[in-house]
């Protein structure tokens, strides 16, 4: 199950970066063109709804080897058995 949420997340991550890679910059240069043409508020919307799921699926790919590094850890960890002696 955790091989499959991190495929998805990874592909859904990409996908989330695409709008975002073409919204940020657009949105930059109405902003600071002197035409005075500024985008409508949805975009800013959209734009700040994309950066915060880019944000949450980037942190949750940033911990993946960690969190799976305590996993393989725990699992190798030897199991202590009490010997008579």
């Amino acid at each position: 199950m955790t091989k499959f949420f991190n495929k998805w997340t990874r592909i859904i991550h990409r996908w989330f970066a695409l709008p975002t890679l073409i919204l940020i910059p657009l949105a930059v240069f109405a902003k600071f063109s002197g035409t005075g043409e500024h985008l409508p508020p949805q975009v800013e919307q959209i734009q700040s709804l994309l950066m915060l799921l880019l944000a949450i699926s980037g942190g949750y790919l940033y911990l993946v080897p960690y969190i799976a590094k305590k996993k393989r850890a725990k699992r190798k960890k030897p199991k202590v058995t009490a010997t008579q002696g």
